[in-house]
């Protein structure tokens, strides 16, 4: 009997997906292995991916996982190594896991505990089942209770897949927008045409087809669904959208500098030293959205003061007023 329709993979298992299978084999798995057997590049192909868009994505993932310090081997032929026409992919176990010196404090062994906790058992779908059975008929042993784990929690929007699939078959995508200060969200008409994430959260770059110009818009903002149209566009419109969307956010908040007197050895200190610069008194904050950065300061609560500019700085005391009033209301 033929395999049930699969659910869509999300790309964090994907990834996951793709790390265990590369540690599942010796001497390495082709692109083709890779593309028809791997849980997540077998949806996207059944789903009408092309080859090319399956080939992106997998080194799109390939880049992420080696910026992440996956140590991803390319193997080239066993007679002529330097021929790379038929690569093969693996991650050797031996460079991937712990050194032997490395010990861990008690603290340090829950916090890992508790990070585990996060990933569940059981969640093997029949996607990846049928990719594992595959992976073995390649004459790979795979240890199955890892390969599939998929995250309780996600640290990206519900919209990214679909847009990410969107991009992928070069199709336009509608979504309810809802801007700050709005009521209700309106519908914009997009043609996606990069992801990036800028100060840790997702953005899609895209040309605005009502606007009649490209446009970047946050994720957290979509509301609902995101529906791929039939609509296409040409593939060369993505030539590097992902670098021309990263300058325009560059470029804005280069325009919007928050002086903060920030509390040493705080958590505020810590996350916003990342991409902050020092100041006489405190640090000078770039960034693109008072209304988000105005969130994340609240968050910190008393461990950030913001000096300038006022407008950033109501904002903050606004949604501070604004928790306060929820405390002191009666259940």
């Amino acid at each position: 009997m033929p395999d049930k329709p699969s659910t869509p993979t999300s790309p964090e298992e994907r990834l996951l997906n793709l790390v265990v299978a590369l540690m599942a084999t010796d001497h390495g798995l082709t692109k083709d292995a890779i593309l028809s057997s791997v849980s997540g590049y077998r949806e996207l192909g059944e789903a009408g991916a092309s080859k090319a868009a399956l080939e992106k994505s997998f080194e799109r993932d390939k880049l992420n996982l080696r910026q992440l310090g996956v140590p991803i081997e390319t193997l080239g032929d066993t007679a002529d190594p330097e021929d790379l026409r038929s690569a093969r992919y693996r991650i050797a176990i031996g460079e991937y896991s712990l050194p032997d010196d490395i010990e861990f404090t008690p603290a340090e062994t829950a916090l890992l505990h508790l990070a585990g906790s996060v990933w569940g058992e059981g969640s093997m779908t029949d996607a990846a089942r049928s990719g594992l059975r595959k992976i073995r008929a390649l004459g790979n042993e795979v240890d199955e209770p890892i390969i599939g784990f998929a995250p309780r929690i996600s640290m990206r929007e519900p919209s990214f897949a679909p847009i990410e699939r969107a991009i992928d078959q070069c199709r336009s995508v509608n979504f309810a927008y809802l801007k700050p200060g709005e009521r209700t969200p309106r519908v914009r008409r997009v043609e996606p045409l990069a992801l990036v994430e800028y100060e840790a959260r997702w953005h899609v770059f895209g040309f605005d087809r009502d606007a009649g110009a490209e446009r970047t818009f946050l994720l957290s903002r979509i509301v609902g669904d995101v529906t791929i149209t039939r609509q296409s566009y040409a593939r060369d419109k993505r030539k590097d959208a992902g670098e021309r969307a990263l300058a325009g956010l560059r470029d804005v908040a280069s325009r919007n500098i928050a002086h903060l007197e920030v509390n040493p050895g705080t958590e505020a200190s810590l996350r916003l030293a990342r991409r902050a610069l020092p100041a006489d008194q405190g640090l000078r904050a770039p960034f693109v959205d008072a209304h988000i950065f105005a969130d994340e300061l609240a968050s910190y609560g008393p461990e950030v003061r913001v000096v300038e500019p006022a407008d950033l700085r109501d904002k903050v005391i606004e949604r501070l007023q604004g928790a306060l009033r929820a405390h002191e209301e009666p259940s």
